[in-house]
């Protein structure tokens, strides 16, 4: 069975970067979602105006990897305890975010929030929203595959590649084989 999340944790082009690697992932599309106007173009969207978070939608093949192992990678690659920003990219565009479907997928992200606390990973308080998914916008085609297309940019090379590394160190056992 396939499924779809979307996620907000920074720079759409970070989470689309580490989700590509995993296995059972099948399709990774940075985009936006969570504000008020349709169709935000990013220069809209970088305003912090638009209500909009960039975010992912991952699909994957829940015959392989299931939403809890998803958001416990999501939870571990971006910081979900501080409010609008990771690292140097500040504002409501990059907030930390899950955007539902189900009530079911509403339950798995609860019991996944309770396994992260009794984990004791973070000391601060999760500021991460919760929130039933009214739409998703893709963003403009030269964002999509970002890190893959330019490895070599400095963003790529600043940002990107740490969490890439992370995620080889934290999550081997659970990279694709084309990696």
């Amino acid at each position: 069975m396939f499924q779809s999340i979307i996620l907000a944790g920074g720079c759409f082009w970070c989470l689309e970067a580490v989700f590509q690697q995993i296995k059972g992932v099948t399709k990774v599309v940075s985009g936006y979602s969570g504000g008020q106007i349709p169709n935000p173009s990013y220069e809209q969207v970088c305003t912090g105006k638009t209500g909009h978070a960039e975010v992912v939608e991952v699909a994957f093949d829940t015959s392989i990897i299931s939403l809890l192992e998803i958001l416990e990678i999501f939870w571990h690659l971006h910081d979900p305890t501080t409010l609008n920003r990771q690292g140097n990219d500040t504002g409501t565009q990059y907030r930390s975010a899950i955007y539902y479907k189900t009530q079911e997928e509403y339950d798995i992200i609860q019991e996944s929030i309770k396994r992260l606390m009794d984990s004791q990973v973070y000391q601060d308080k999760l500021v991460t929203e919760i929130s039933p998914l009214e739409v998703f916008y893709p963003a403009e085609e030269y964002h999509q595959n970002y890190f893959n297309t330019h490895p070599n940019q400095g963003y790529c090379q600043l940002v990107i590649n740490p969490k890439v590394s992370k995620l080889r160190k934290l999550y081997f056992n659970k990279l694709s084989q084309s990696v």
